[in-house]
C-alpha cells in the first residue's frame, strides 16, 4: 500500500472519545484479551488526536509513540503467537491470518505517514491520515473480534490458557 497525502481533514468530528475504559478484566478469555487490547490502543489515539486538533504538537508525541507501540506490541502477539497456532490447527495460512498481516502491513504505513506529519506539524495531514487509519482499523477490529479470534477460541480450546499465557508475555523490546 502506498500511502498517498490525505486531502485536508475536517477537525470538527473526532473518532473516540479520549475517556474510553481501559481496566483488563479478570482472568479474561483470549477474545476479551485481545479486544481490550484493541480499546486501550483506540484511547492513546484519541488523546494524540485530541492535541492535533488543539494544534498542541508537543502533547501529540507522546501518545502518539505510546499508540504506536502498543500497537506494534499487539500486532507482534496476534503476529508470533496466535497466527501461527490458528494456522497449524486449522491447517489454514493463506485465510484470515493472511489478511490480518497484510492489514497490519497497512497500519504500519499508515504510522509512519503519522510520524511524518507529526514532524512536519501537519495537522491536515495527521487528521486525514487519522481517517484513513481509523476506518481500516474498525473494519480490521471488527473482523478478528467477530471472525477471527471466535474461531481461534473453538480451534485452540485445549490451549487457550497456556496460549494467552504466550501472549502477555510477549514484549517488544
Amino acid at each position: 500500500m502506498q500511502v498517498k497525502e490525505p486531502a485536508a481533514a475536517s477537525t470538527e468530528h473526532r473518532h473516540l472519545p479520549v475517556n474510553l475504559p481501559v481496566e483488563m478484566p479478570a482472568m479474561p478469555n483470549l477474545s476479551e484479551y485481545l479486544i481490550h487490547e484493541h480499546r486501550h490502543c483506540d484511547a492513546a489515539f484519541a488523546i494524540a488526536e485530541s492535541a492535533v486538533a488543539q494544534g498542541d504538537w508537543p502533547a501529540v508525541r507522546p501518545p502518539l509513540a505510546r499508540y504506536s507501540s502498543e500497537v506494534l506490541t499487539h500486532f507482534a502477539r496476534e503476529e508470533a503467537v496466535l497466527f501461527p497456532a490458528f494456522e497449524s490447527a486449522s491447517g489454514i495460512s493463506q485465510g484470515p491470518t493472511a489478511v490480518m498481516r497484510d492489514e497490519h502491513d497497512q497500519v504500519r504505513e499508515l504510522l509512519e505517514a503519522l510520524e511524518a506529519a507529526t514532524e512536519r506539524e501537519d495537522g491536515d495531514a495527521w487528521l486525514g491520515y487519522a481517517d484513513t487509519l481509523m476506518i481500516l482499523l474498525q473494519q480490521h477490529n471488527m473482523k478478528e473480534e467477530q471472525v477471527l479470534y471466535p474461531m481461534a477460541e473453538r480451534l485452540l480450546a485445549a490451549e487457550l490458557e497456556p496460549l494467552c499465557e504466550r501472549l502477555r508475555a510477549l514484549k517488544l523490546s
